[in-house]
């Protein structure tokens, strides 16, 4: 009797929301994500391109600059980011925070892409600005962006080089260290 007053008593369980309540909130989130992608797809690339066409203000190199500059470092970091992510063995929930993580890092990229490529009213007035406000961004920016892939590229490259190379270095000692015990004894049997 006294094991069953001591043993721990199971905690009631929280009764899961029903089919129908589970829907409804799904499909609430859908239209909202489908209201702020218009609502973002109408505004972001205006502002997108004013915040660049204030910080060139017009001038040829400060557009190569900061283009090269923007398409650099947000191509670079979300890539290794994902390199990465994939990389290693996580959890797909980590996966996916890390993805969100490098969308996020790539925001800048992706709202010029937006602007070059959209056939939106604001997409042609952001391309508008940015050829007023903010010249050379647009080429600079995509020449970074090669520029940051390709760096990713070589990084990785130098990483997996130095890690077979860190591999041939052990078996090699592996193989020094065995000739070495194997002279040892055969000089001690001599003696």
């Amino acid at each position: 009797m006294s094991e069953n007053r001591d043993a721990p008593t199971p905690e009631p369980q929280a009764p899961r929301p029903s089919l129908k309540r589970r829907l409804l909130i799904w499909g609430g989130a859908l239209v909202g994500i489908v209201v702020a992608w218009f609502i973002a797809a109408a505004a972001l690339p205006r502002w997108w391109s004013q915040r660049i066409g204030d910080q060139i203000d017009g001038s040829l190199s400060a557009g190569i600059g900061v283009g090269l500059f923007y398409g650099f470092v947000f191509t670079f970091l979300p890539l290794m980011i994902l390199t990465f992510a994939i990389r290693r063995r996580r959890s797909w929930r980590a996966r996916g925070w890390i993805a969100l993580a490098a969308v996020v890092l790539a925001l800048p990229n992706l709202l010029t892409l937006g602007i070059v490529i959209g056939n939106s009213s604001a997409a042609h007035a952001g391309e508008r600005t940015l050829d007023v406000e903010a010249p050379n961004f647009r080429a600079s920016s995509l020449i970074g962006a090669i520029v940051g892939a390709l760096a990713v590229v070589g990084v990785r490259y130098l990483m997996i080089s130095r890690a077979r190379a860190k591999g041939r270095e052990s078996k090699l000692r592996d193989e020094l260290k065995g000739r070495d015990e194997a002279e040892k004894a055969a000089a001690e049997s001599e003696k």
